[in-house]
């Protein structure tokens, strides 16, 4: 029972000494500078609330030599118009409008794919955008440096996330915290090992020689986490990539209130951890680290070793807000519901996905 106390209260602060380590390695886009020409692929559906705003940070972050290939994939908002009217005259944006989604496919890789395939055959590197990012001028073009300095065949700046409302901010923060605590990143940088794989398509660089080889998006055409799917694919033909870090280039808001993250997260979190099984034992893993120190705080013989796992957890968090731009007071100290509010969004998407019901922009995911 002592060791078991000791464990508990151990395990936490562990992971937490970690997620610094990581801290302090995550890759930072260097300065800019000159680059090769390259492509920005942006794919829309229904976006109009997002066409103006992504679109105009993007051009002032688009050098001379670059293009933007936005798709139109199947908006009934008036996306295509508004992308038209942000871009003006500008030779350096293409709007192509998506064809009909094909059977097996999933709509992000459909679009994305289509995106690839329209791109300037000279360009080398392509660099998927999602609609809810705001880009820094320099954004792009850092971004692009880091591709080719690092040596890599992918790189995935991760944009500080932008969250408000009780549930939001409970759950975004997780994003990051995750892959800092339990991701060795000297490893995944080095390593095939697909579940060592983290990466986030809002943005996203690929060698074009390399994401040829690894099959495109067509490799991953129904997966529902594209971007990790991605990253394993680029891995499995032979090369290498990682997440880094996006925080002073980009932000994104994903969900603009809890109902909207429900609905994503009903659409993706039951496959994060590859199944029901999977998902199952990573949340009972979590819980038991973060959540049932809050219970043993009630029986005097826990209440320190609880304590301390508490504690263990806040730090983390705050390593995490700290180093990616997020809200360390009061947030952090909420880590315990935010495991729990993350276990309610993951049973809910295993369900959905059961029943067949998930969803995502009026489009099955199954």
């Amino acid at each position: 029972m002592i060791r078991a106390r000791h464990a508990l209260a151990a395990a936490p602060w562990l992971l937490a000494a970690h997620a610094a380590a990581n801290a302090r390695r995550l890759r930072i886009p260097p300065a800019p500078g000159e680059v090769e020409p390259f492509s920005v692929l942006l794919p829309m559906r229904d976006e109009a609330l997002n066409a103006a705003p992504c679109v105009a940070a993007l051009l002032c972050a688009l050098p001379a030599n670059a293009e933007l290939v936005v798709l139109d994939d199947g908006s009934t908002d008036g996306t295509a118009e508004l992308v038209r009217a942000a871009s003006g005259a500008d030779p350096r944006v293409r709007v192509v409008e998506g064809s009909r989604l094909p059977s097996g496919w999933l709509g992000k890789p459909h679009a994305c794919q289509q995106l690839a395939d329209a791109a300037d055959p000279h360009h080398a590197v392509l660099v998927f955008v999602d609609a809810d990012v705001r880009v820094a001028p320099d954004a792009l073009v850092r971004t692009v440096a880091q591709l080719r300095a690092t040596g890599l065949d992918l790189v995935s700046p991760y944009p500080r996330q932008l969250a408000d409302g009780p549930l939001p901010r409970l759950v975004q923060p997780l994003l990051q915290w995750s892959w800092l605590t339990f991701l060795p990143l000297g490893a995944a940088e080095r390593s095939a090992r697909p579940s060592l794989s983290a990466a986030n398509g809002q943005l996203l660089a690929v060698d074009r020689g390399a994401y040829a080889r690894a099959g495109g998006h067509a490799a991953v055409r129904d997966a529902v986490l594209d971007d990790i799917a991605l990253l394993r694919a680029v891995k499995a033909a032979g090369g290498r990539g990682v997440v880094t870090d996006g925080t002073t280039i980009a932000t994104c808001r994903m969900y603009a209130d809890g109902a909207a993250l429900t609905d994503g997260y009903a659409k993706s979190a039951g496959v994060a951890f590859g199944s029901t099984a999977g998902a199952t034992g990573v949340m009972a893993l979590l819980h038991a680290l973060y959540v049932l120190p809050i219970a043993l705080l009630l029986r005097r013989s826990t209440r320190r070793a609880a304590l301390i796992a508490y504690a263990g957890g806040v730090a983390g968090r705050v390593v995490t807000a700290r180093r990616t731009g997020g809200r360390a007071v009061p947030d952090a100290f909420a880590h315990p519901a935010s495991i729990v509010a993350l276990g309610h969004l993951t049973a809910l998407s295993v369900r959905r996905r059961g029943a067949g019901t998930a969803t995502w922009k009026g489009r099955p995911v199954t």
